[in-house]
């Protein structure tokens, strides 16, 4: 797996620069002077040059403006040369990485279209998340056909400059991690939650569902999928509750666009409703599309619920779910697998008092996340596995990505337990040369190996990533043999594992407590 993913990286090529401070204005100068100060300037002066329609910038916020609205006049054209490339694949795998590719497409769209719509209300924090994303999207674009071996025709047509573009404008943002915003937010909620909507998710008991699915036969549907088309017809975007009894559902899930904002899917216990698949890169899928369940329309929330893959250890990667999903919320969740079971694919996500299963990788992705009260259980691998918790993936320092594990622990399973002394566990490894972990007041057992962190391929990304600990206890927690990288660190101040917290790390404060659940907003 490290080699393959190692020769993801090495094929995008997609790390940026810190842009350089600019000064709030300067004199009037051609394009040149505005491109020169990005991390990609030929592409930018290329764009910007041959597009009559921009006026000259004074300012560095108008040049932001220009630098999104090209990303997204690319990204518009990159879709539409995406989409004619369908009768070049020469086979089912190389197709399946294609299909990926216009749905993130689609998405990336979405997100440079909310960042330039001024008719979003955001704060700096909303803009660079969604740049974050659009910028994931195309990273897992190409990861597709890496993951499958079909690189050699369609992908190379798809070569374009968005990718630059976009490490353009996140250079020119905000990438700091305290991202409060007083007139964003109206009696500690976002604006955009309707009194209604507060009311309703405030209850934690006795909540009324849109829908009910059993599959006896004793709700209004047998199946969630059914439940969830039901609320993709429904009027408006208001909180839609599907209530799940308890069971095993086995079917593959994707709740996505406009229609399925604000989704709540409530369940009998994660030990009761279940909803499980198979999907796995090995059976043929990308990383991407094996997920069980996949979520990217905004506001879903999750509860009492386990999500599943059994694909098992020898077929790779193989996700439980993947959540690109903005302001979504986990509560009381399972999530069980074994390589890359959780995938915190990108956007701004909460995991409260959730159990989480799996042996390489098991929670990775490039979304702002933070897992609280959560168990984590280390299973048994495959020989000559190594087990390893995260694999963080942010490719550029000015993504206001990371993992954020709070108030947790870190378990061997039942299956390792017996034999933990055979395989080293490590709290993480750098999938991507900018990978944010930290770990904080977490209680770590032993099967945590002394070095605490594990290398990816030789140096790679060693003085480059930010990976953190914190007041962490337990027989694991010993810091005194760990790894000895200039991105390694012990935390010591509580200022700086507060950037982590709930509070500033997904801004929670201003979101949460509309979802219902509790949560603790600092350390």
């Amino acid at each position: 797996m490290a080699s393959l993913k190692l020769f993801t990286l090495l094929l995008i090529s997609l790390s940026c620069f810190l842009f350089p401070t600019l000064t709030a204005k300067v004199p009037s100068g051609d394009i040149n002077y505005w491109c020169n100060q990005t991390p990609y300037p030929e592409p930018c002066k290329h764009f910007m040059t041959h597009n009559r329609a921009h006026n000259m910038p004074k300012h560095k916020s108008d040049f932001r403006k220009m630098a999104v609205q090209l990303a997204l006049e690319r990204a518009i054209r990159a879709e539409t040369n995406t989409k004619t490339l369908g009768p070049k694949c020469q086979n089912e795998r190389e197709k399946s990485a294609w299909a990926d590719c216009l749905k993130l497409y689609k998405n990336t769209i979405e997100q440079l279209n909310k960042t330039t719509d001024p008719n979003t209300k955001c704060t700096d924090f909303d803009e660079q998340t969604w740049l974050s994303t659009a910028l994931t999207n195309l990273e897992t674009c190409r990861a597709g056909f890496v993951e499958l071996g079909v690189t050699g025709v369609v992908l190379p047509l798809m070569s374009n400059n968005v990718s630059k573009l976009i490490c353009n404008t996140l250079a020119l943002g905000n990438n700091e991690t305290r991202h409060e915003a007083s007139d964003y937010y109206k009696g500690g909620f976002p604006t955009w939650v309707s009194p209604g909507d507060r009311r309703l998710l405030q209850t934690t008991t006795g909540v009324r569902a849109n829908a009910v699915v059993a599959q006896d036969g004793s709700g209004n549907y047998r199946t969630i999928r059914a439940a969830l088309d039901a609320a993709a017809r429904r009027s408006g975007s208001g909180r839609f509750v599907i209530y799940v009894r308890r069971g095993v559902y086995r079917e593959n899930l994707e709740i996505e666009g406009s229609r399925m904002r604000n989704i709540m899917l409530i369940g009998d216990g994660l030990r009761y409703t279940i909803i499980t698949g198979s999907r796995s890169v090995g059976g043929g899928s990308t990383t991407f599309n094996s997920a069980t369940v996949a979520v990217t329309a905004e506001g879903f929330i999750a509860r009492g619920i386990t999500f599943r893959n059994t694909a098992g250890p020898e077929n790779h990667q193989a996700v439980a779910l993947r959540s690109g999903a903005d302001l979504s919320v986990f509560y009381r969740c399972g999530f069980e697998g074994y390589q890359d079971t959780l995938y915190v694919h990108s956007q701004r996500q909460f995991y409260k008092e959730c159990y989480i299963y799996g042996t390489v990788d098991f929670i990775f992705g490039n979304a702002a996340v933070v897992l609280q009260n959560c168990m984590i259980y280390a299973r048994r691998p495959m020989a000559r596995q190594t087990p390893t918790i995260t694999a963080q993936g942010r490719s550029d320092p000015n993504q206001n990505t990371g993992i954020s594990i709070h108030n947790s622990r870190v378990m061997a399973s039942s299956d390792l337990a017996p034999v933990v002394g055979s395989f080293r566990t490590y709290l993480g490894r750098p999938w991507r040369e900018y990978s944010r972990t930290v770990f904080m007041q977490t209680y770590l057992d032993r099967l945590v190996d002394p070095a605490g962190w594990l290398e990816w391929d030789g140096n790679f990304a060693l003085n480059t990533l930010y990976y953190g600990e914190y007041r962490n206890t337990g027989p694991g927690s010993g810091t005194s043999r760990r790894v000895r990288w200039r991105g390694y660190r012990v935390i010591t101040s509580a200022a700086e594992a507060g950037r982590f917290t709930v509070a500033n790390f997904v801004a929670g404060r201003s979101w949460l407590p509309a979802t219902g659940v509790p949560f603790l907003a600092g350390l």
